[in-house]
């Protein structure tokens, strides 16, 4: 099983990023993006269900973010747009098997961390 993150950057305030995560290995019943900026706890950023296309955001992403199905197979796009210098952190591409949930502990496989850097 192999999570393969891309599309970070460095960007200013007020601009977008679209972060790819590519899945190989198996199939998932969730795919999410999770986000660590230096000093604080990961923090769920969105999720996307494959079976219903259900979506699930945190507030502070809600309105400016989007999860949805990438044109590749088993792709998950993450449109980040109206980019604030607080969206900077380390994004993480995960999927899940079991439940939903917006913890961490819900996802079992996890991919390498892509940086973005939103300056003000």
């Amino acid at each position: 099983v192999q999570l393969q993150a891309s599309g970070g950057g460095l960007v200013q305030a007020g601009d977008s990023l679209r972060l790819s995560c590519a899945a190989s290995g198996r199939t998932f019943l969730h795919m999410g993006w999770f986000r660590q900026a230096p000093g604080k706890e990961r923090e769920f950023v969105a999720a996307f269900t494959w079976s219903g296309s259900t979506t699930y955001y945190a507030d502070s992403v809600k309105g400016r973010f989007t999860i949805s199905r990438g044109n590749a197979k088993n792709t998950v796009w993450l449109q980040m747009n109206s980019l604030k210098p607080e969206d900077t952190a380390v994004y993480y591409c995960a999927a899940s098997s079991g439940a939903m949930t917006r913890s961490q502990s819900t996802f079992s496989f996890w991919g390498q961390g892509t940086q973005v850097t939103v300056s003000s």
